[in-house]
C-alpha cells in the first residue's frame, strides 16, 4: 500500500469498478492523456507548425468533449496534418512522449496478476508502438489503434478506415470482439474521453482518469473517477 490516506471517492459505482479491477481478465486503456501526458496527435501537428498545432488541438478537445463524431474529428485533424513518414520519425525524435505519473507501476501491477493489458487508442499506430514495447504490450495483437498510410516516398497517403477507432464506436466493438474472441468475462476500460466511457457496457466498468485533463462529462459519468494511478495500484494490493 502506498501509505495515503486516502483515495478518489468520485463515481457512480465506485465499488463496481474496484471488484472489475481485482477480477478483471483484461483492462484497456486509452493512450493519449491516459497512458501518455499529451494528446499524440496535437504534438504531432505542432511539430509541423504552429497554426497546425492550433487548429488539430480545437478538433481533438471537441472530439474528446463528444462534441464531434470521432471519425469527422480525424480525418479533417489528417487533412490538415498530412504528415509523412519522416514527418513523425523527427517528431518522435524529438519530442518522445512521456509516460503520465505512476502509470508504469499499475500495468505492472496487472500484468503480475495476469491480467491482459490493451492499448486502444484513437491515436496513431506509429506513435503507439514504441510506448507498447516499452510496457511491454504486444503490439501486433495487444494494440488497437489508427493506421497512417503512406505512399512509397513516404508522403502521407491518408489512414486506414478499416481499423476499429477510426470510427465512432469503435472502442465499445474492440471490447465486445476481446470478449467474445478471448472468452474474456470481466474488461475494465481505463481514459480520459467520451469515446472511453462508449466502452461501457460491454466493458463491465469505466475507470475514468483525470489526472492530465478533466472532462465533465467523464467525471460526471464514470464509474469511478480517478486523478492519480497509485488509487487503482492500492486496489490491486
Amino acid at each position: 500500500m502506498s501509505g495515503r490516506s486516502f483515495a478518489s471517492a468520485v463515481g457512480v459505482n465506485i465499488e463496481l469498478a474496484k471488484e472489475s479491477l481485482k477480477n478483471a481478465d483484461a483492462v484497456c486503456f486509452d493512450v493519449d492523456s491516459t497512458v501518455v501526458t499529451e494528446e499524440g496527435i496535437d504534438v504531432l501537428a505542432a511539430s509541423l507548425s504552429p497554426e497546425k498545432g492550433e487548429k488539430v488541438a480545437e478538433y481533438t478537445a471537441n472530439a474528446m468533449g463528444g462534441s464531434v463524431p470521432f471519425h469527422v474529428a480525424l480525418s479533417a485533424r489528417l487533412e490538415i496534418m498530412e504528415p509523412s513518414m519522416q514527418d513523425i520519425d523527427k517528431c518522435m525524435t524529438e519530442h518522445p512522449l512521456e509516460f503520465s505519473p505512476g502509470l508504469e507501476a499499475f500495468v505492472a501491477a496487472l500484468k503480475k496478476r495476469g491480467t491482459t493489458v490493451y492499448l486502444v487508442s484513437g491515436g496513431f499506430r506509429q506513435m503507439i508502438n514504441p510506448i507498447a514495447d516499452v510496457l511491454g504490450v504486444d503490439k501486433d495483437v495487444e494494440v488497437y489503434a489508427n493506421n497512417i498510410l503512406f505512399k512509397e516516398d513516404g508522403a502521407y497517403a491518408g489512414f486506414d478506415e478499416k481499423e476499429f477507432t477510426s470510427r465512432a464506436g469503435g472502442k465499445p466493438r474492440v471490447v465486445e470482439m476481446l470478449k467474445e474472441t478471448k472468452g474474456y468475462k470481466t474488461v475494465v476500460m481505463i481514459g480520459d474521453g467520451a469515446t472511453d466511457m462508449e466502452a461501457r457496457p460491454p466493458a463491465s466498468a469505466f475507470i475514468g482518469y483525470g489526472g492530465i485533463a478533466v472532462r465533465a462529462a467523464v467525471k460526471e459519468g464514470a464509474d469511478w473517477f480517478v486523478t492519480d494511478f497509485q488509487d487503482l495500484i492500492d486496489v490491486l494490493e
